[in-house]
C-alpha cells in the first residue's frame, strides 16, 4: 500500500534541499566510509556557472535568473569595495587603548610607511609611543646581573624622557612579580638616576605612593614589595634614609602580625646601610622590636622573625650586604639622593603613563639625542670597543696638522679618554698592557699613561692587584717608563693632602706593590722627609700604607735589611734624620706605632750618643771661634784697641753692677734682723703680759 503512493514533488524553493537528502539517504559503500581520492573527487562549479534541478523548466529558469543577478551584485560589491585607508586605521588606532589593539604585521607596516611621510604627525608619534612602550618593557624583563651592562646603554638608546611613566610603571611591576631581582632593578635604577635625576625621582615617588596606600588598604603583598624596592634604592643611595625609619617608625608605632612581619623583612634588607650610616637611629630601632617582642601581642611566628632578626644584626648581616656583588655600579660622589618623605604631598604624574600629542615632538626627540650623545658618546667606539682591531684603529687620539699647536688640550684629553677606555674594557694586565703600548703616544706624553693608570687604580672601590701588574709591566719593559712612574711617586706624594682616604688607600697600595717588586728604584724615598714641620695627616698616612703593603709582600725581615743598605743610605737621610734629635725623635716614634720598629735601630743608637756628640760639637765650635778671634787680633790694630775699649767698658760697667749688688745686700740682711729681733720682743711682751695677768687672777682668788 505504502508502495503505491507516489513521492510527491519536490516544491520550487526545496530542489536544491531535496536533492541533498536524497544524496544523504544514499547507502555508504562497504569500503569504511572513506573519501575517494583526491583526483576522482568533484569539483564545485565555478560562481558563474549557474545550474538549478527543478521538474518544472519554466520555474528552473526564473530560479537561474534570480541566482544569476545575486552573484553579479556581489561581484560589484567586490569590484568597488575600497582600499586600505590609513587614516581610518589610525583613527580607530588613536582612540583605542595603548597596546589594545592586535595589528598584522603586513598591517603595520603598511601605517609605518604611510605614517613616515609626516614625523610630526600625531599618527606617528602614536606608532613611535608603542614601539617605545614595547621596547623599555622587553628590557627591563631581560635584565640580570649578567648582562645589566650591556642592557644599560640599550635603555639609555630609547627616549626615557619621553617613556619615565613608562619606565616607572614596567620596573615597578617586573619587580613585584620577581622580588629575587629587586636588587638589579635597584642598581638600575641607580645608573639611570646618575644620568637622567628625574626619572629616578619619579620611580621614588611611585614606590611611595604605592606603599602609603598599599598600608591603609592594608595590602600585605603589595606593601612588602613596594619596600623591599625602596629598601635597595636606600642601598643605593637613590633614596635618604629618612624614608626608611619613617617607615619603620609607622610600621612598628601599632604592630600588628603583618605589620610586623614587613617591618622586619625591610630591616633585613636595609639594616646594614642603617648601621653603616645612622647608628642611632638603627639601635632605636632595635630597642622597639625588643619591646614588641616583651609585649608578646603578637603572634608566636612573627616573635621567632624577630629573634632572628636579631641573630642577623649580631652577624653583622652577612648573608644582606649593603650592595650585592657585581651591583656596586655606581661611584658615591656620582650618585644623586632625594630627600622625599613619607608626608610629602607627592606628584605621581599619572597622565605620562597614556599618549599625548607633542606639538614639539621633533624638538624633543632631537634634545634627547644630544642628551644620549653625552651619556653614550659615540656610537663608533662603543661599538668598537669590543673588537681588538676596530678599538685600535678608532681610538687613537687624533694628529694636528703641521704648522698649527693645539694650545685648548684636546689631544691631550682624547689621549686620556682613550687610556681609560682601554684599561676599562681589558680582562686582564697582559691584555691591557698589549693595548696600551700600541696606542700612539707622543714623546714627552708618557706622564700621561702612569698618571691615568694610578687614577683609575684610585677611582676603584677597593684595591687591585690588576692595576699594579700593568705598572710593573710597563716599568720593566722600558726604562722610560721606570721613569716616569719615578716623578709619578714625587708628584703624588707632594699633593696626597688632597685625596679622600680610599683613594689615598690605593695610590699607596700601588706605589708599594712597584717599590716591592723593584719596577721603580727606592731612591723615590728621598722626598719624604719624615719630621713633624714637613709632613702632613695625609702624607703620614700615605707612608704608612705604603710601608705595611711593602712589609706584606717582601716581609719585615728584607725590609729592614733594603733599609740599612749603605749604598742607597743618602736616599734616606730625610726619611730617617738624624741631624736634630726632636726630628729623630718624631721619627722613632712613628716608625714603632706603624709596626716598623727594626727599621729604628739606627736612630736609636744615635740618639742615644746624641749628647757626647753634642759636646763635642760644641767643643769644636769654641775652638774654631778662639782661633778666630786670635787671628782677628794679630790682623788688624784699631779693631784690637776698639775692642779693648769696648770690653774695658763692659768690664767696667759688670764691676759697678757687682758693687751696687754688694751694697745692695746688706739691707736686706738688716731687715731680716730687725724683723726677727721686733718678733724676740713681741714674744717676750706677750710672755710678760701673760705672767702678770695670771698673778692677777691668784691676788683676786686669794
Amino acid at each position: 500500500m505504502s508502495a503505491a503512493v507516489a513521492a510527491p514533488a519536490p516544491q520550487s524553493g526545496d530542489g536544491v534541499a531535496y536533492k541533498r537528502k536524497r544524496a544523504s539517504s544514499r547507502s555508504r559503500s562497504p569500503s569504511g566510509g572513506q573519501s575517494p581520492p583526491a583526483h576522482r573527487r568533484r569539483r564545485s562549479p565555478s560562481p558563474n556557472a549557474v545550474s538549478i534541478t527543478d521538474a518544472d523548466p519554466v520555474r528552473k529558469k526564473e530560479r537561474e535568473r534570480q541566482l544569476a543577478i545575486r552573484l553579479a551584485e556581489q561581484e560589484a560589491e567586490e569590484k568597488e569595495k575600497p582600499k586600505f585607508d590609513a587614516q581610518a586605521e589610525f583613527a580607530k588606532l588613536v582612540g583605542s587603548r595603548s597596546g589594545g589593539v592586535y595589528m598584522p604585521p603586513a598591517k603595520l607596516r603598511a601605517l609605518q610607511a604611510a605614517a613616515a611621510q609626516d614625523k610630526s604627525s600625531a599618527e606617528y608619534q602614536r606608532l613611535t609611543w608603542d614601539a617605545l612602550k614595547k621596547s623599555i618593557t622587553g628590557i627591563v624583563n631581560r635584565v640580570n646581573i649578567g648582562n645589566i651592562k650591556d642592557v644599560i646603554p640599550e635603555l639609555f638608546a630609547e627616549n626615557l624622557v619621553r617613556g619615565r611613566g613608562l619606565f616607572a610603571r614596567s620596573i615597578m611591576k617586573a619587580q613585584a612579580s620577581s622580588l629575587p631581582f629587586t636588587p638589579v632593578f635597584a642598581a638600575m635604577v641607580a645608573i639611570i638616576n646618575t644620568k637622567l635625576p628625574q626619572v629616578g625621582e619619579l620611580v621614588l615617588t611611585r614606590l611611595i605612593s604605592q606603599f602609603r596606600r598599599s598600608f591603609k588598604r592594608n595590602d600585605k603583598v603589595v606593601c612588602h614589595a613596594t619596600s623591599t624596592f625602596i629598601a635597595h634604592l636606600v642601598n643605593q643611595g637613590v633614596a635618604h634614609e629618612i624614608v626608611a625609619l619613617q617607615m619603620l617608625v609607622l610600621l612598628l608605632e601599632r604592630p600588628t602580625d603583618d605589620s610586623v612581619e614587613i617591618a622586619v623583612g625591610f630591616m633585613r634588607e636595609v639594616g646594614a646601610f642603617l648601621a653603616e650610616n645612622s647608628p642611632k637611629a638603627n639601635n632605636g630601632v632595635y630597642e622597639r622590636f625588643r619591646a614588641v617582642l616583651h609585649e608578646g601581642s603578637i603572634d608566636k611566628r612573627v616573635q621567632y622573625m624577630i629573634e632572628v632578626l636579631f641573630q642577623v644584626w649580631k652577624d653583622k648581616y652577612k648573608d644582606n650586604p649593603i650592595l650585592p656583588e657585581g651591583l656596586d655600579l655606581v661611584q658615591e660622589e656620582d650618585q644623586i639622593t632625594h630627600q622625599i618623605s613619607l608626608d610629602d604631598d607627592l606628584q605621581v604624574q599619572e597622565a605620562i603613563n597614556v599618549f599625548k600629542f607633542d606639538p614639539n615632538y621633533l624638538e624633543n626627540e632631537a634634545k634627547y639625542q644630544s642628551i644620549k650623545s653625552e651619556i653614550l658618546g659615540d656610537s663608533d667606539e662603543e661599538s668598537g670597543s669590543d673588537e681588538e682591531t676596530g678599538s685600535e684603529s678608532e681610538e687613537e687620539p687624533v694628529e694636528s696638522k703641521p704648522g698649527i699647536e693645539d694650545q685648548t688640550g684636546t689631544n691631550l684629553v682624547n689621549l686620556r679618554r682613550t687610556i681609560y677606555l682601554t684599561i676599562m674594557n681589558s680582562l686582564n694586565f697582559e691584555e691591557a698592557v698589549h693595548k696600551l703600548s700600541k696606542i700612539n703616544i707622543k714623546e714627552g706624553q708618557e706622564i700621561e699613561l702612569c698618571n691615568m693608570v694610578v687614577e683609575c687604580c684610585s677611582q676603584e672601590r677597593s684595591y687591585s692587584t690588576f692595576y699594579g701588574l700593568i705598572g710593573e709591566r710597563f716599568s720593566k719593559l722600558n726604562r722610560v717608563w721606570c721613569e716616569n712612574f719615578e716623578e709619578a711617586f714625587a708628584s703624588y706624594y707632594e699633593t696626597i693632602h688632597r685625596y679622600e682616604t680610599n683613594r689615598l688607600r690605593n695610590i699607596a697600595r700601588f706605589f708599594g706593590h712597584l717599590l716591592a717588586s723593584d719596577s721603580i728604584s727606592w731612591a723615590v724615598f728621598s722626598v719624604i722627609k719624615m719630621n713633624e714641620d714637613e709632613t702632613t695627616s695625609s702624607s703620614r698616612i700615605f707612608v704608612k700604607i705604603l710601608l705595611q703593603e711593602m712589609m706584606e709582600e717582601i716581609g719585615l725581615k728584607t725590609l729592614t735589611e733594603r733599609f740599612k743598605d749603605t749604598t742607597m743610605a743618602e736616599n734616606y737621610t730625610q726619611m730617617f734624620p738624624m741631624d736634630n734629635p726632636r726630628n729623630t725623635r718624631f721619627s722613632i716614634n712613628y716608625f714603632t706605632s706603624i709596626g716598623l720598629g727594626a727599621v729604628t735601630e739606627a736612630m736609636r743608637e744615635h740618639l742615644k750618643n746624641a749628647p757626647r756628640l753634642i759636646m763635642e760639637q760644641r767643643r769644636a765650635q769654641l775652638e774654631a771661634e778662639s782661633s778666630s778671634s786670635d787671628s782677628s787680633d794679630t790682623d788688624s790694630d784699631s779693631d784690637s784697641e776698639s775692642s779693648s775699649d769696648y770690653s774695658s767698658d763692659r768690664s767696667r760697667s759688670r764691676d759697678r753692677r757687682r758693687s751696687r749688688r754688694r751694697s745692695s745686700t746688706p739691707p736686706r740682711n738688716r731687715r731680716d734682723r730687725s724683723r726677727s729681733m721686733s718678733d724676740d720682743d713681741r714674744r717676750s711682751r706677750s710672755r710678760s703680759r701673760s705672767r702678770s695677768y695670771d698673778s692677777r687672777r691668784r691676788g683676786n682668788g686669794r
